[in-house]
C-alpha cells in the first residue's frame, strides 16, 4: 500500500503538464493585484478626476451648440 502511494506521489511530482499555465496565471496575478489595489486606494481621486473631465467636456459641448 505504501509503495503504491509513494509511486503515485512521485508520478504526481514529476508531472509538469500544467506548470506553464500555472506560471502564466501567477504572472498575471502579480500584475493585476497591485493595479487593483491602486485603483481601490485612489478610487475617490479617480472618480473626482473623471467627473471633472466629464463636466469640462459637457460644458464645452453645450457652449458650442447654438440654440434657435
Amino acid at each position: 500500500m505504501m509503495k503504491a502511494l509513494w509511486k503515485f506521489a512521485r508520478r504526481l511530482h514529476s508531472d509538469e503538464r500544467g506548470a506553464e499555465g500555472l506560471e502564466k496565471l501567477l504572472i498575471i496575478a502579480a500584475v493585476v493585484l497591485p493595479l487593483l489595489g491602486l485603483l481601490i486606494y485612489f478610487s475617490g481621486e479617480i472618480s473626482d478626476w473623471s467627473q471633472s473631465l466629464w463636466n469640462t467636456i459637457r460644458g464645452e459641448a453645450e457652449s458650442t451648440v447654438q440654440h434657435p
